[in-house]
């Protein structure tokens, strides 16, 4: 029988949009809200699905983090500071929403779990959110 969990974790971190013309070009923080729905079936000795710590340390590897599109002249710069998480192409919150949706699913089968991704949305500010939605593994 599948199951769905929930769970909510925050992290802060920086980025910019070097493909936008607007404010967002310029490099600038965010409270990100993170939400994931996972689909899966519960382990027979515990019940669980998946541990909601696993999901929570996925996500706070990003906090506290500049997250940069990885051909941003500013990686370079920046890294000689302090660590820089690069993404392939603009660090949306859509494109953040796939790279965590693929993190957490990674670690799911890393502990030989049966659970996916089933929905996860990334809110970059209390009024806008980027979701995804994904089919049944």
């Amino acid at each position: 029988m599948k199951t769905r969990i929930y769970k909510e974790v925050f992290f802060e971190a920086s980025h910019r949009l070097m493909h936008y013309s607007g404010k967002c070009f310029r490099l600038h923080g965010h409270q990100w809200r993170v939400q994931v729905w996972m689909d899966g079936t519960a382990d027979e000795r515990t019940g669980i699905v998946i541990d909601y710590n696993s999901i929570k340390q996925v996500v706070s590897a990003f906090d506290h983090q500049v997250i940069l599109n990885e051909d941003d002249p500013m990686v370079p710069c920046l890294e000689a500071f302090h660590p820089v998480i690069t993404t392939s192409g603009d660090p949306t919150s859509e494109r953040i929403a796939d790279i965590m949706a693929e993190k957490i699913d990674a670690e799911a089968m890393r502990q030989n779990l049966d659970a996916r991704v089933a929905k996860i949305r990334i809110w970059e500010s209390t009024s806008c959110y980027a979701e995804r939605i994904y089919e049944s593994h």
